[in-house]
């Protein structure tokens, strides 16, 4: 994890989590997008996931579609 990951941790935009990987990501937004979470964009953001990568995770293809243009 970079530099700017861990201060924007240690600042507590994200208090969850206190160490996390890029595959830990994924699956946290996978759970957030199955509860219908709103705040999963600002950790797709953070790591720059992909569509993708989101939906080998076992993400739906209809909550990763209505992500929009945030995946890209």
């Amino acid at each position: 994890m970079g530099k700017a990951k861990k201060r924007s941790f240690h600042l507590g935009i994200n208090d969850q989590f206190s160490k996390l990987t890029r595959s830990e990501a994924v699956e946290h937004v996978v759970a957030m997008l199955k509860k219908g979470d709103k705040n999963v964009y600002g950790l797709i953001t953070l790591f720059g996931l992909t569509a993708e990568e989101i939906l080998e995770a076992g993400a739906s293809y209809e909550a990763v579609r209505g992500l929009g243009g945030l995946l890209g």
